[in-house]
C-alpha cells in the first residue's frame, strides 16, 4: 500500500529529473521545458527552481511549474505546467490546490488551459472562464486575414499619445502608473517580461499627461503571408486604470496606420468589453462568424480559444502575454 503523497518545493539541482518527468508523462516536448533558454527564462528564479512537486514514496507523481507576476513571489504566480503521472490527476489537483502554501503566493492562475478542465478548478472554488478577444479592423478596401465586416468599425478617439520606451533604463526612470488590477506587475516583472525575453521583440509604450505617467501599453507586430505581406497588431499587456484605455482609441489608430496592419486584437478577461468598445475595438464573440486569426506564421483560417483560471478574481486581469502565453509556436524533436 502505498504512503500518503507529500508536497514540496524542488531544489535547485533537480532540473532535470523535473524535465524527465514532464517530457515522460505529458503529450508531446514542450518548448519551454526542453530549450534551455525558455526554461532558464521562465522556471529558473533568484531563489532557485520554480516547481512545486507531488510525491508518494519518493517518486514524482505530479509537477506544477509556476511564473512570478512580480519580483517577490508573494505577489501572485501564473501556474505554467502542470503533470500528473496517469491515475494520480486527483494528487496533482491536490498540488495545485497547495501551491499557494507551499510557495506564499497571494493568489494562483494560469492562462491558457483546456476547457474541458475548466471543471477542476472549478472544484477547488477558483474561477475559470474564456477569455474575451477584441478587435479594430484597419479601414483597407480588402482583408486577407480578418473575416469580418467593416461597416461595423466603431470610432476611436482620445487625447493621449502613446510614447516609446525603448530601453529598461526608461522603463524605471518612468516608474509605474495607478492601477487596481490584479496581479499588480512591477517594473522587475516588465523589464524582465519584455525586454528579457528570449526569441520575441515587443514594443513598450507610455502614455503620460502633464508629466504624470498613466499607462503602459504593450504591443507586438506580427508579419504574415496570404497572397502578399500583410501584418497585424497585438496588444498583448495594458498597465494602467481602465479608464484610460478610451483616451489611447486615437493613439492606437495612429499606431496601426503607421505600421500598415490590417488589424489590432486583444485577448483580455477582465476590462470591462465598454471600455474596449469606448476605445474602438469590437467584441468577438464565439458564434458571430468573426474571424480574427491568431496564428499568422502561417496564418490558419480560424479563431483561437483561450480559458483561463484564478484564485482571485476580484480585480484580476489578464492578457495575452500573461503566464507563459504569446510566445513563438515551436517544435521541439
Amino acid at each position: 500500500m502505498s504512503s500518503a503523497p507529500t508536497f514540496r518545493l524542488t531544489r535547485p539541482e533537480e532540473a532535470q529529473r523535473v524535465i524527465d518527468f514532464i517530457n515522460t508523462h505529458f503529450d508531446y516536448k514542450l518548448p519551454h521545458i526542453n530549450l534551455p533558454d525558455y526554461f532558464d527564462y521562465y522556471f529558473r528564479g533568484e531563489n532557485g527552481l520554480q516547481f512545486a512537486l507531488a510525491e508518494i514514496d519518493g517518486e514524482i507523481v505530479a509537477a506544477a511549474g509556476y511564473i512570478r507576476t512580480a519580483r517577490e513571489v508573494e505577489n501572485g504566480i501564473w501556474v505554467s505546467v502542470w503533470v500528473a503521472v496517469k491515475g494520480h490527476n486527483g494528487v496533482g489537483l491536490e498540488l495545485m490546490n497547495a501551491l499557494p502554501g507551499l510557495t506564499g503566493a497571494s493568489f494562483v492562475a494560469c492562462n491558457n488551459i483546456r476547457a474541458k478542465t475548466m471543471a477542476f478548478y472549478r472544484f477547488l472554488g477558483w474561477t475559470a472562464e474564456r477569455v474575451p478577444h477584441y478587435y479594430r479592423l484597419a479601414r483597407r478596401e480588402q482583408y486577407r486575414l480578418a473575416k469580418a465586416d467593416p461597416s461595423a468599425i466603431l470610432p476611436a478617439g482620445g487625447d493621449l499619445k502613446l510614447d516609446g520606451v525603448h530601453s529598461v533604463n526608461r522603463l524605471y526612470g518612468l516608474g509605474l502608473p495607478e492601477t487596481s488590477h490584479i496581479p499588480n506587475k512591477d517594473l522587475w516583472y516588465l523589464a524582465h517580461r519584455y525586454f528579457d525575453f528570449p526569441r520575441q521583440s515587443y514594443q513598450v509604450w507610455s502614455a503620460s499627461e502633464n508629466g504624470h505617467l498613466l499607462a503602459y501599453l504593450v504591443t507586438r507586430v506580427v508579419e504574415s503571408w496570404a497572397d502578399g505581406p500583410v501584418k497585424a497588431l497585438r496588444v498583448v499587456d495594458f498597465i494602467g486604470e481602465d479608464s484610460v484605455l478610451p483616451r489611447l482609441g486615437a493613439a492606437i489608430d495612429r499606431l496601426m496606420q503607421a505600421e500598415e496592419v490590417e488589424y489590432a486584437d486583444c485577448y483580455c478577461w477582465g476590462v470591462p468589453a465598454e471600455v474596449f468598445a469606448a476605445a474602438g475595438f469590437t467584441e468577438r464573440k464565439e458564434d458571430d462568424g468573426v474571424i480574427i486569426p491568431n496564428y499568422l506564421t502561417p496564418p490558419v483560417d480560424f479563431n483561437t480559444e483561450y480559458c483561463f483560471f484564478t484564485s482571485q478574481p476580484e480585480g484580476f486581469t489578464l492578457f495575452k502575454a500573461d503566464g507563459d502565453q504569446d510566445r513563438p509556436n515551436l517544435t521541439v524533436n
